[in-house]
């Protein structure tokens, strides 16, 4: 994607420095971070500079690359065994994370010479990274076919292209379709409490000159309720053997209603997502992020100062879920790089091989 005319991705990796678009300063600030180390980059997934399923997944494959290249070449398995330790301590509960330390770790392990090791992590972090972008794009045309002239279109959090190193999940049938010249209204839910959706998906979106209004997280029912949202679609964190969503806290709610009303609910994800090693939703960890993401919101003040405010009652506790899960009967097809399904009849290629 582009921004004010450069084309640029999420993450990509150069001389062993790996550089992110720091997501916490949008859609006020635009910066790239460079992280020189594989803690750096470790730590930049933690604080959310980089956040997105695939986008994680991007960036701690790099981080352990990045890891292999540090390591003393006598022996840079302790070094980086440990390294792997704590870049897949960041985000608990993100497959994609997982999936790209291991395809990194992987390689690696095919090679014995110290110098070809270190090649094989870094060539393996540079291929998930094309991969992912190639299945991002697929997305997007199997889901554009889904999305008809004048829909009006709901989503939750951020699955665009600052959510993966290119094209986005859930935004990627939306750019495909006015990209094909349908035009399209998209409903965004500012998805409290770090408002993603206000300030990452709607910054995108107005990029890129597709008409759109952020609307309260709770104002989604009502809309449903008028018949004023044509098809809900969102992204995923992780998606169980037997179809469960894990996803941004909210998913949830925003499910229940869609079948309360008839609407169409779509889950798109490119198969790093998919998670065949836990049998259901109940068996992913779901992370509690710290309560002061409830507590304060940051943005500019008049003069254009970065500003961190606090919105709730001084003295009053919170709780920070990231995620919840909604059940695969509530969804009504998954939107994959190789085609659109319902929950049972997902292909078997559509799941990655194990990575442990």
């Amino acid at each position: 994607m582009r921004v004010d005319g450069t084309p640029y991705r999420t993450v990509w990796m150069q001389g062993g420095t790996v550089h992110l678009i720091d997501q916490n300063r949008l859609p006020f600030d635009f910066r790239v971070v460079q992280c020189a180390g594989h803690r750096a980059t470790a730590e930049a997934i933690r604080d959310m500079t980089v956040r997105g399923a695939p986008a994680i997944g991007a960036a701690a494959a790099f981080a352990l690359a990045q890891a292999f290249g540090e390591a003393p070449s006598a022996d840079p398995w302790p070094y980086a065994r440990a390294a792997r330790t704590f870049i897949e301590a960041t985000r608990p509960t993100a497959r994609d994370l997982f999936y790209g330390t291991g395809r990194v770790w992987n390689a690696a392990q095919d090679h014995a010479h110290p110098d070809a090791v270190v090649q094989a992590a870094a060539d393996a972090a540079y291929a998930l990274a094309e991969e992912s972008v190639e299945h991002c794009r697929r997305i997007g045309e199997h889901g554009a076919a889904r999305i008809e002239d004048g829909a009006r279109v709901l989503t939750h959090c951020n699955a665009g292209w600052l959510a993966t190193v290119d094209y986005g999940t859930a935004l990627a049938p939306i750019y495909a379709a006015v990209s094909a010249g349908k035009q399209l209204q998209v409903w965004v839910d500012e998805t409290r409490p770090r408002a993603q959706g206000a300030r990452l998906t709607a910054w995108e979106l107005g990029a890129e000159g597709v008409a759109h209004a952020v609307i309260a997280d709770n104002a989604a029912a009502f809309l449903m309720s008028r018949g004023e949202v044509d098809l809900v679609i969102v992204g995923a964190d992780r998606i169980a053997a037997n179809g469960d969503v894990v996803n941004k806290v909210g998913t949830l709610a925003k499910a229940v209603c869609a079948r309360e009303f008839g609407v169409p609910f779509y889950v798109a994800a490119p198969p790093s997502t998919f998670d065949v090693s836990v049998p259901d939703g109940s068996a992913v960890t779901i992370e509690e992020r710290h309560p002061d993401e409830v507590h304060f919101q940051t943005g500019p003040d008049e003069g254009g100062m970065m500003r961190r405010i606090r919105v709730t009652s001084p003295g009053s506790s919170a709780r920070n879920p990231a995620f919840d899960v909604t059940p695969a009967r509530l969804v009504t097809a998954y939107v994959t790089e190789s085609g659109v399904y319902q929950a049972g009849a997902l292909p078997p290629g559509v799941y990655p091989a194990a990575d442990r």
